[in-house]
């Protein structure tokens, strides 16, 4: 997941601005507490995503993907003024601990924490969304991003993290989930309804305005 050399990521985190003391909290908890910590964004990645939040100041944002709720914390750092978040994950066993976070952070009216399988919730929605950021099971990306796609407007943008794969999504023989992402790469820069990017920070983040 790390392509930079040593000296590099830590001078982009030393030139990066400081994360608030209760995401440092949830770095420490996952690591310590929960499976797979390498799934949480981290200083670098959660900046990049207050910052563009910041920058649009969406009133409505979507998140699938919630995990211990650090990404969702920093993109509601840009909310508009009686903006919303949804945020959507299937693991009931974090519930306690993300709510939990949510109060700490003075979040939890702002942030609506759905637990349940995406692809049965997400076309019951009836919002329309500034930002998206999609970073859930990967094979399902695509799923998502048709799901999504409709319920986005004019202007706004579709994240997608971890589209490098640790570095797999250039191989030639590959794993499932590595095949996924290939075709959500694939499709999102041949889909003419989008301005794209492929931003190469951390994992990789595919980066899709809507015309």
């Amino acid at each position: 997941m790390e392509f930079l050399p040593d000296d590099i990521a830590a001078y982009v985190q030393a030139h990066t601005a400081a994360e608030p003391e209760l995401l440092k909290k949830i770095d420490r908890d996952t690591h310590a507490y929960v499976l797979k910590p390498r799934m949480l964004s981290g200083n670098v990645q959660g900046r990049f995503l207050s910052l563009i939040s910041k920058l649009m100041q969406p009133r409505l944002i979507l998140e699938i993907g919630t995990y211990t709720g650090y990404s969702a914390l920093c993109l509601a750092e840009g909310l508009a003024p009686g903006g919303k978040l949804i945020t959507m994950d299937i693991n009931e066993e974090l519930e306690k601990r993300v709510r939990g976070y949510f109060q700490q952070a003075g979040m939890a009216e702002k942030i609506d924490y759905r637990i349940g399988n995406a692809i049965t919730m997400l076309p019951a929605l009836q919002e329309t969304f500034d930002l998206v950021f999609i970073d859930a099971d990967k094979e399902n990306y695509l799923k998502y991003y048709n799901l999504i796609f409709d319920k986005v407007r004019s202007g706004g943008l579709i994240l997608a993290d971890n589209v490098l794969w640790s570095g797999k999504i250039t191989q030639t023989k590959t794993d499932k989930d590595t095949r996924a992402l290939q075709e959500f790469n694939d499709t999102v820069v041949a889909d003419t309804r989008v301005d794209c990017m492929l931003l190469p920070l951390r994992d990789g983040i595919m980066m899709a305005r809507k015309k």
